[in-house]
């Protein structure tokens, strides 16, 4: 079952990024980014947030974007960017399915 909120560190986590840089992004992209806070005053994302973060990483990280252009691009297409995100994390997931199986094949031996 997907949790509803999820903290910095488990979204940096996620991402494989660091707390600062997701805190970083989501003071750039205000305009898309609206994480709610807990008691203490904690940043906690929800399961869209997510998503959009992992696009912008796509953006930034992957394909070597500044912080305008990956916005220009989310602006212009953001449904082509949250297809390609996807189509990477199912690829993603095959892969790790894939030595898995490996890993037991080269265990039964």
């Amino acid at each position: 079952m997907e949790k509803l909120y999820y903290t910095i560190g488990e979204v940096a986590e996620i991402l494989g990024e660091s707390t600062s840089l997701v805190r970083f992004w989501s003071n750039s992209f205000s305009k898309y980014l609206k994480p709610g806070r807990n008691a203490k005053g904690n940043r906690m994302y929800t399961a869209g947030d997510i998503e959009f973060l992992k696009q912008l990483h796509l953006l930034i990280k992957e394909n070597g974007m500044t912080l305008e252009g990956a916005a220009r691009k989310i602006a212009a297409d953001r449904q082509k960017v949250e297809a390609r995100v996807k189509v990477l994390d199912s690829l993603k997931a095959i892969r790790a399915q894939l030595g898995e199986i490996r890993s037991d094949m080269m265990k039964a031996r």
